[in-house]
């Protein structure tokens, strides 16, 4: 079941940034940077767990940390909404077909319980190479997507103009050492009329500091 709550537009914190980039100036923002997660590479490995799942819980915890980055859309009532969690979209890829599979999975707050049930849907996505894209019924899950091949400087994402797509997008490379740390890009996307700059900064720099408060579990 998606629960939410309906955000009054003219008592809204951001009602005129909201009626500007909803109406005048439709447009998303994006930001690129890298995050130290030398910690976490080191708490993977010391606890035999797999580094991807462990950032993506990382990311779900910061993005569920604040409403901003919870928003929705509903088109039909043009209602500002936001939800009580969202959810990550995973994606696994299959080498023979060069192809992926899309893996609705739940952010559970609970560590363990979240791990076991996001590496079960792993686990089952690779049974499939059908793309499987269902955003009518997964309306509250972000797009979380690992691009493993590369460990890159910069990344873009855009939707149509006009498109009020609120849900983040959030993709990240490989990691690489500089200077002793190992450094991994991540790129964050969200549309204007809900995140400015400060929002945007706000999720590497959440995402900084949970990474070393987990890694110290």
């Amino acid at each position: 079941m998606t629960n939410y709550k309906v955000i009054d537009k003219e008592t809204y914190y951001r009602k005129g940034v909201f009626r500007h980039f909803s109406e005048d100036c439709k447009c998303s923002t994006s930001m690129t940077s890298r995050i130290d997660v030398t910690d976490l590479v080191d708490f993977s490995k010391r606890t035999n767990t797999k580094f991807y799942l462990n950032f993506l819980y990382v990311l779900c915890k910061v993005l569920n940390s604040r409403d901003d980055y919870k928003m929705g859309y509903r088109w039909q009532t043009q209602e500002l909404i936001c939800y009580d969690k969202i959810n990550p979209t995973q994606y696994v890829f299959h080498p023979e077909t060069e192809t992926c599979t899309t893996v609705y999975s739940h952010y559970y707050e609970d560590y363990g319980k979240f791990y076991s049930c996001a590496l079960a849907d792993l686990e089952e996505g690779k049974k499939s190479t059908e793309y499987k894209l269902d955003m009518e019924n997964h309306p509250n899950w972000f797009d979380a997507s690992y691009i493993s091949w590369l460990s890159y400087d910069s990344m873009n994402i855009e939707l149509p103009d006009g498109y009020l797509f609120f849900a983040p997008i959030v993709n990240w490379g490989k990691y690489r050492d500089e200077g002793g740390r190992l450094m991994m890009p991540v790129s964050v996307r969200l549309n204007h009329a809900i995140a400015d700059g400060y929002l945007l900064a706000k999720v590497f720099l959440l995402l900084q500091q949970e990474i070393e408060s987990f890694s110290e579990a």
